[in-house]
């Protein structure tokens, strides 16, 4: 059998990562300033992590949601705890599409309407409600565009007052920051504007914070700077630290039953005891602090270099933007330099979400080696 080819690939093979490194299968060494698509919060194969996995899975690894679950419970309290976001009640699953796709179920429940207004840009995930608000018609198929839903711009409050009045949308859902539409953000006016004008009209807000969150931009959550209170806020990447787990943060006020959402492998052993791992070497190792200070010294790096146009994002999601395609500029760093980093849709934008526990002096290497591909393109 052959895998199903949807993917190009590098030909790197990785086997083995320590901190913000990854080591291919020669031994070669490379600097890891992207995390997987933001996925690698606390590094990789943090000690406390690895005990924490390794001393679950040995006890047990895996029963089902129909028994009790202490670890369930403990990372929900932690999770409040360590983000300031008590009033919510946690549901847990595997993934952010899946975290997506519950927020708007419930949603949808909350309200008895059907219909979802999204952003330009926007990407929610690959599933069929959430790929069908997500901005890029290259991945729905004809199956997901029978969803009912509405596109509009960032900061143009005026097309979405007059959708949300025509009574029928059950939420409007957003990433604070965008990831793969390339980290862009829209005003803390315009995110109160959704705030306001939802409560209004009976429509629930939905903040993807599934790469954003989890201290990524100094804040715990990426919404939090702008003041707002989402109903329904959504998990994953960082969560796990690459163990597949994801969640979604229901206001308290919207009531659950039984059979209203459900997983098999959500919120199971071994995703619980890596997740509350990650909360407690956040937490111990001020991983937020060193988001925010990673993000000061990237900016006054980066003011050394004209052909950098602009600085995107915050904290340790940060895009940095050029004059022209960076295709050519992000080969050169990984096969000559050995730097992973991302792209975006924007193809201007180098997309920089390396673990939390960052220093200084990776990003010295990191710039050092970008000074001298820079100068090498044509």
């Amino acid at each position: 059998m052959e895998l199903f080819d949807v993917y190009p690939l590098f030909d790197i093979t990785p086997v083995k990562g320590e901190g913000t490194y990854v080591f291919d299968k020669d031994g070669k060494k490379y600097l890891d300033l992207y995390g997987g698509h933001a996925v690698i919060s606390i590094g990789h194969s943090h000690p406390a992590y690895v005990n924490a996995i390794s001393n679950q899975v040995r006890n047990l690894g895996f029963y089902s949601n129909s028994i009790k679950n202490p670890l369930q419970v403990a990372l929900a309290e932690k999770l409040g705890k360590l983000s300031g976001c008590k009033d919510y009640q946690l549901f847990l699953c595997n993934s952010g599409a899946e975290a997506n796709e519950n927020a708007l179920k419930v949603a949808s429940f909350a309200t008895g309407k059907d219909r979802v207004i999204y952003f330009d840009n926007a990407f929610h995930g690959r599933t069929s409600g959430v790929v069908a608000v997500t901005d890029n018609e290259n991945i729905k198929a004809p199956f997901n565009k029978g969803h009912k839903i509405t596109k509009i711009a960032f900061n143009d409050a005026e097309t979405l007052t007059a959708e949300l009045q025509k009574g029928d949308v059950a939420a409007v859902i957003f990433e604070v920051i965008q990831g793969v539409g390339g980290l862009d953000e829209a005003t803390t006016e315009f995110y109160q504007q959704i705030e306001k004008l939802a409560k209004e009209n009976g429509t629930m807000i939905i903040a993807d914070e599934v790469q954003a969150g989890y201290g990524r931009t100094g804040d715990f959550f990426a919404f939090q700077k702008h003041n707002i209170h989402p109903d329904i806020i959504s998990i994953a990447k960082g969560m796990g630290n690459g163990f597949p787990v994801g969640g979604v943060l229901i206001d308290k006020n919207i009531a659950p039953k039984y059979g209203m959402l459900g997983t098999t492998f959500g919120g199971n052993h071994l995703a619980c005891a890596a997740g509350l791992a990650v909360l407690n070497i956040l937490e111990k190792e001020d991983l937020m602090q060193n988001a925010s200070a990673m993000f000061d010294f990237v900016k006054e790096q980066a003011k050394e270099i004209p052909q950098i146009k602009k600085i995107k994002g915050r904290g340790l999601m940060i895009g940095l933007e050029f004059d022209f395609e960076i295709a050519s500029l992000r080969k050169d760093l990984l096969f000559v330099h050995q730097i992973f980093t991302g792209s975006a849709a924007n193809k201007k934008l180098l997309r920089i979400l390396p673990p939390l526990n960052i220093e200084k002096k990776h990003f010295d290497d990191f710039f050092k080696a970008l000074k001298i591909s820079l100068a090498n393109q044509k």
